[in-house]
Order: structure tokens, then sequence, then C-alpha cells
């Protein structure tokens, strides 16, 4: 795990924390879920490509989270391809 890349998740986790309004709660899990995918493929010394996959993949976990702790609603698959919405 490079030092850089330590410092840049960290500074971008940080600002993340200090956007948190109800406005901008996705995009806030957005950047906090992509730095710990970013962390998380640096520790394991992933390379380029996964280190994108982490990254993307943290992003979405973050933003499906912010927006279900939103709306208090969270989607669960039915196992036929269709989901339903219940409260969380």
């Amino acid at each position: 795990m490079t030092r850089n890349t330590i410092i840049g998740a960290l500074a971008g986790l940080a600002l993340a924390g200090c956007m948190d309004t109800s406005n901008n709660r996705e995009m806030t899990g957005a950047a906090i879920g992509a730095g710990v995918g970013l962390l998380g493929a640096a520790a394991f010394d992933a390379d380029a490509g996964w280190t994108v996959a982490s990254t993307l993949a943290g992003a979405a976990a973050g933003t499906l989270i912010a927006r279900n702790t939103r709306t208090n609603q969270c989607a669960y698959a039915n196992g036929d391809g269709t989901y339903r919405t219940v409260r969380c």
C-alpha cells in the first residue's frame, strides 16, 4: 500500500464527512464507499483493474446505503428477478 494512496483516501473520507447534509447524503455515501473500496484494494496490494472495480463497488454500495437510510426503505429480491420495497 503506497503512502500517497492512504493519504488520498483518508483525505477523501475526511472531506466526505464534512459535507453530510440531507441534500447530498447519497454523494457522501458514494465518496465514503469509494474511499473504503480504495483502501481495501490498497491493503491487499491489488492491481489497477481490481482497484478500480473495488472503488466503484464501494461507491455503489455507499450510495445505496445512504439512499436506504434517507428513505427508510430497503429493496429485497423476490427470487424471480423482481424486487419488493419495504421498511428497513
